[in-house]
């Protein structure tokens, strides 16, 4: 019996001390870096940034007014023609106050009737004389009250025939349903989203540009476009728009690029990378330049981090250089690096010589 004990003791001991180990286990921190490729003076300068590819027409479907869909014709990747129904209300307060309206038609048409004849009765006295001046003013002017009630009530008749159409949800361009939002029997209000149709017949790429290039980036500009999905394909692209204004959220100026040769293949949320050549290729490739920022200085003198790949890991080394003359692309190289090497360009103070990263 006694040995019963020791062993289960021992058995939970083993437990507790394993789940000990285990929450003691902490995830290592790989610090990510940005980082860029050395190159000349001048020369060939190759960005790369990252956008999001979606349709150049995208549509918000919604009713212009509320109530519970009874009809709903909708489903992902469905094409659909200009003009078709898609969904539709139950419309159950626009057609009564449709009815209302009609009533009040009804009613207005039945008091310039009556007006009417008591003008025509009137008239007729008057000119017998039997009838004064005043009496015969007071027909005509109540015989126009009528009339102009009667043209209110048919306005109103087509506004409400118009609020019943708002129950009916049409596709307003050809295209392909993105995304659906509602289900049949769903109570929705007016504006509200039930679908998004892609209605485009262009691929565009959203993308921010830092301002330390923006400038270079212009409308017409031609770039190359690749896609994480579509590995082994590239294709050309154009600058369509170039915001003169940074965004607050992102700090950076969005542009858009349409794809020249597109493809069924990019589908809209597809991951983008779009490829700027910001070099001056007639300039002469003799300095090596890099940006200000990705020097630091210890007791040795001028330094940068190199990123390498070392077995599948990428660390930083500390590389001794020595530098020249401050240009308004960086400082220029005199000895320490070649050209095509990457260093990180951020957060030097961070860094330590053979720290494992990650590349942003």
């Amino acid at each position: 019996m006694m040995k019963n004990r020791i062993s289960i003791y021992l058995l939970l001991l083993t437990v507790f001390l394993s789940c000990s180990e285990e929450k003691k286990t902490v995830e290592k921190f790989v610090r990510p870096v940005k980082y860029q490729t050395v190159g000349y003076l001048g020369g060939e300068k190759i960005r790369t940034f990252s956008g999001t590819a979606q349709t150049d027409k995208i549509i918000n479907l919604s009713f212009r007014n509320s109530g519970i869909i009874t009809q709903y014709d909708i489903k992902l990747g469905k094409k659909v023609k200009k003009g078709e129904l898609l969904a539709k209300l139950d419309n159950v307060q626009s057609r009564l106050s449709y009815e209302q309206a009609l009533t009040d038609l009804n009613s207005a048409a039945s008091q310039m009737n009556t007006a009417k004849l008591s003008l025509n009765r009137v008239r007729s006295l008057y000119e017998k004389g039997s009838s004064s001046l005043s009496d015969f003013e007071a027909a005509k002017n109540a015989y126009k009250t009528a009339q102009e009630s009667h043209e209110s009530a048919k306005r109103g008749v087509a506004i409400q025939q118009e609020q019943v159409r708002y129950g009916y949800l049409y596709a307003p361009e050809v295209g392909v349903i993105a995304a659906v939002m509602s289900e049949i029997d769903e109570n929705v209000s007016a504006g509200q989203a039930v679908a998004t149709l892609n209605a485009g017949n262009e691929m565009e790429i959203t993308l921010g540009i830092p301002e330390s290039v923006i400038n270079g980036v212009t409308t017409d500009m031609i770039v190359d476009v690749s896609f994480t999905s579509l590995s082994d394909k590239n294709f050309k692209a154009k600058v369509t728009e170039v915001s003169p204004a940074v965004d607050s959220n992102t700090s950076t100026y969005p542009i858009r690029v349409t794809v020249t040769n597109p493809s069924d293949e990019i589908k809209s949320g597809m991951a983008a990378n779009v490829t700027f050549d910001f070099g001056d290729h007639e300039a002469d490739n003799t300095v090596l330049v890099v940006p200000a920022n990705a020097v630091g200085e210890d007791s040795n003198g001028r330094f940068v981090f190199l990123v390498e790949d070392e077995g599948g890991v990428t660390k930083v080394k500390k590389q001794q250089v020595t530098i020249g003359s401050l240009t308004g692309e960086g400082f220029e190289i005199q000895s320490g690096l070649k050209e095509g090497q990457k260093i990180a360009t951020a957060g030097l103070q961070t860094l330590l010589d053979g720290q494992e990263v990650r590349l942003q």
